[in-house]
């Protein structure tokens, strides 16, 4: 199994008024979730917002934040690209930086077959052979889908350590669990599907979610992994809604919105992504009331 642990936290861009990144935000936020349930830290993946991030930006933020948890928890760079070469420099940037992992998402529009698939990974892998590689199957976002048969060659590559599955389909989970070895781990992409994937053989979840309730999150999976199946069926249960609502609209939408309800100045999303705050609030407020998780709700437990 890797060694990143079990709540792999898939974390915000946040951005200033004036649309730049804001790294004073990422560097606290980053710390905050450390200290609060995440095991390792994902930076400049899907929920990071890497399609309207520069290289640069991508270069700082992996900077600042490993500063911030000073080897307190595992920092993942999201170096995927659907270029091959693209992905192979950035990979062997972060490497340079001493960053722990690389999150290698599948590529995307120019849609290769299983084939190409497999060439891509194996070559980012080969050209980093010492840092450990998770495999990001998004078929939603990128319009292919990482097969179980091809994730088993990959698992073949010493580096390639894991996948990250967020294809929505246990079928498919419970295959890559048969063809690969035991050592080769399995994450949820899917905060809502992170219990049944546990069922068939996963580790953890690179989690959305855990923005917010990272410390449940570690429960949820504690309880399983100690045989409390009913503890942990109630967290996934209490918990559920939210994940529902963090997904109401494109992610990180919904979770930039709830950040920004807990007093988190982590501004909005850049453009393309469309963010209409109040209409994303008022779905997210019962949700997080319930969970106690509001600003106001903070305040009040901290009084009581």
């Amino acid at each position: 199994m890797s060694n990143f642990g079990r709540v792999l936290t898939a974390m915000i861009t946040p951005f200033k008024a004036d649309g730049s990144v804001d790294y004073a935000v990422a560097e606290a936020l980053a710390a905050h979730l450390v200290n609060h349930g995440t095991d390792s830290l994902v930076i400049c993946g899907t929920t990071g917002e890497s399609p309207t991030l520069s290289w640069d930006e991508e270069y700082e933020l992996f900077k600042v934040v490993q500063q911030a948890t000073a080897g307190k928890a595992k920092i993942i760079a999201g170096t995927g690209s659907n270029s091959t070469q693209e992905a192979i420099a950035a990979t062997q940037k972060a490497d340079k930086l001493g960053l722990d992992g690389s999150l290698q998402v599948v590529p995307y529009y120019n849609k290769p077959p299983q084939a190409g698939l497999y060439q891509h990974f194996r070559a980012i892998a080969e050209a980093t052979p010492d840092l450990p590689i998770i495999l990001y199957n998004i078929p939603g976002r990128t319009g292919q889908n990482l097969l179980p048969e091809t994730v088993a060659r990959l698992a073949e590559i010493p580096n390639i350590i894991a996948v990250k599955e967020a294809s929505g389909n246990l079928d498919q989970v419970s295959q890559v669990r048969r063809l690969t070895p035991a050592e080769f781990s399995i994450y949820s992409g899917d905060d809502s599907l992170t219990l049944p994937m546990l069922a068939v053989g996963g580790q953890g979840v690179i989690s959305v979610a855990s923005h917010l309730v990272g410390d449940l999150l570690q429960q949820m999976i504690q309880s399983f992994a100690n045989g409390q199946s009913q503890t942990a069926i109630q967290i996934h249960l209490q918990l559920f809604p939210l994940f529902k609502v963090l997904f109401a609209t494109t992610n990180p939408i919904p979770v930039k919105a709830a950040l920004r309800l807990q007093g988190w100045q982590v501004g909005t999303t850049r453009l393309p992504l469309d963010d209409d705050s109040n209409e994303i609030e008022s779905l997210l407020q019962p949700v997080m009331h319930e969970l106690a998780l509001l600003q106001a709700d903070r305040r009040t437990s901290q009084i009581a």
